[in-house]
Formats: C-alpha cells, structure tokens, sequence
C-alpha cells in the first residue's frame, strides 16, 4: 500500500510539472515612480507598478515588477538588474521600459544624455527583449506634479521622502502644470518609432490627469500630507514625484488601459 501511494504521489508531482506555464509576465523595469515600496513602517507611499496587478486577470496575465527606487536606465544595467529580468524571460512575455527621472539628475553613477546614452540603454532594453522572444513596450516617464511658477532646484527625487510639510510650505504655485522632463519625454518616443517598439505616452497621460484635476485635486495622487493627517508621517510631506495608495491606482489603471488600447490582444486579460 506504501509503495502504491508513493507511486500515485510521484505520478501526480510528473504530471504536475508537465503542465506548461500558460501565464504570460508582464515584467516593469524602470525607477520610483513605479516600484515596489516597503511597507513595513506604514508608509501609504507606493510605485503604480504595484497596482497593475489588479488590472489583469492573473489566471493568465502576471506582473512582475522590477522597477527600483533612485534607478536610471544606466544605473538598472550597471547594478545587473536587467540580467535578472532576462534570465526570467520567455517568449510572448513583455516588458514595460520607464525611465527618466533619474537620468536626467547629475550624478554620474545614474546620469545619461538624450539623444545619446539614454536612446542606447533604451534600444539595448528593446533589442535584448526581442532576443529573448519577448515584446518590449516603451513608456516615457509620468509627469511630476509641478505647477510651480518657479521651480525649485530638485536633484534627487529621493530625498523628498526625508522632507516634512514645512519644507514646501514657501513655493508658489499656478494654475498650469509645468514639464520638467525636457527631451527626456521626447527620447523614448523616438526610439520607438525608429525601432518599430510598441509606445505608451505615460507622460502625456499623467499629464493630462495632473492637469484636470488641478492645483488642489492633484495632491490627492501624491505624497502631500499635513502635519499629523497620516500617522506614518507625524511632519508631514510636500512630495510632487511619488504616488500615494490611491494615485498609484489610478495611474495604474490608466496606463493599463492605453497598454491594451496598444496591443488589442491583451484587452480580453484586461479588468474594467
């Protein structure tokens, strides 16, 4: 009898492990913006790679998200991340490329030029997926929520997080939401385009989200709280870069909707 239930487990484990993986991944590379967060101190801070999930059926359609926090296209190269993501890879599988934020500040451990060094990592990005049978999707990066009449010198979007309310208690705003990504916005796009890539104008999109909902509504999307409004930050936070749990979502579910709009294939995986 011992020997008839260990065969039976032993046929069940093969027969298991024959089963193709029918889930397709969708893996996300890029920066804060869109990455996991740690969650441990209660922080509502998160990235809108982590809300993509919950777009898709994930009978069939798997996020993985690998975007980091402080990352450029060089910097997610250099450090071997994206080596992570293609020794995960199979064919059909996609890949959502986002980055700008962090290229465009000047250290030279993240920094790249466009038109130069930020088109090659992005081309490098779209080339290798193709190689491995995957499909690339270029996004450029999200608008920061900038309606400042001046604006304030911002050279690492990671210190926002160790800033209070206080901090950005002096800046006057307007009623126009301002670019602060340049030819940054601009780059992506035109890889896409040289390179026959699939595109989503994530900046266009979060700028006209920013945008209708105005200078008061907007901060509803982000890290802004009063003193005392969120018991993870007892000081406050004036943070016009990173989405809070409710801007993350929206975001999300824009972006997944211009995804499938893209490639009509995926719109049956999609969820209203």
């Amino acid at each position: 009898m011992k020997k008839l239930i260990a065969l039976i487990v032993i046929s069940l484990f093969v027969l298991t492990a024959a089963v193709p993986d029918k889930t397709t991944t969708i893996f996300i590379i890029g920066d804060s913006t869109a990455a996991k967060k740690d969650l441990s101190k209660g922080s509502p801070e998160r990235g809108w790679g982590m809300a993509l999930q919950a777009c898709f059926d994930s009978t069939y359609i798997r996020v993985d998200n690998h975007a980091v926090n402080g990352r450029s296209s060089k910097s997610f190269i250099d450090e071997g991340r994206w080596d992570k993501v293609l020794s995960a890879m199979k064919p059909g599988d996609y890949v959502i490329i986002q980055f700008g934020h962090n290229d465009e500040k000047p250290q030279l451990a993240r920094h790249t030029d466009p038109g130069s060094t930020f088109d090659y990592n992005l081309a490098k990005f779209v080339r290798e997926t193709r190689e491995r049978g995957g499909i690339p999707i270029l996004m450029n990066p999200v608008a920061r929520r900038s309606f400042a009449v001046e604006q304030p010198k911002n050279d690492d979007d990671e210190k926002l997080r160790s800033t209070t309310f206080a901090d950005g208690a002096k800046v006057v705003e307007g009623d126009s939401l301002i670019d602060t990504h340049g030819l940054y916005r601009i780059a992506p796009k035109d890889v896409a385009k040289r390179m026959n890539c699939h595109f989503v104008d994530a900046n266009q999109i979060t700028h006209d989200l920013e945008q209708s909902l105005g200078v008061e509504g907007s901060k509803k999307l982000h890290m802004w709280y009063k003193p005392g409004e969120h018991p993870s930050l007892p000081d406050g936070r004036q943070d016009n870069t990173h989405y809070n749990i409710y801007g993350a979502q929206v975001v999300a579910k824009l972006l997944a909707g211009a995804i499938v709009k893209e490639i009509p294939v995926l719109e049956k995986y999609y969820i209203e």
